[in-house]
């Protein structure tokens, strides 16, 4: 239930809130904790570096920069 601001490759700071399955909506800033990103978030404080691995394979890095 947590909001995390971050910034992706030193972009702009996109915040979203963390939420289960049912509840996730991106366009809504709700991200479920099963996603990528979600999974990425958790655990993490502010500072911390994440690894956002895609289904694809490929993967991003984001940088924690505030948790409410």
């Amino acid at each position: 239930g947590c909001t995390v601001h971050f910034s992706e490759d030193g972009g702009e700071i996109e915040t979203y809130r963390i939420v289960g399955p049912t509840e996730a909506d991106p366009k809504q800033g709700r991200v479920s904790n099963e996603s990528a990103v979600g999974k990425a978030m958790l655990g993490k404080r502010v500072g911390d570096v994440a690894e956002v691995k895609l289904e694809s394979g490929d993967s991003y890095s984001i940088k924690i920069t505030g948790i409410d």
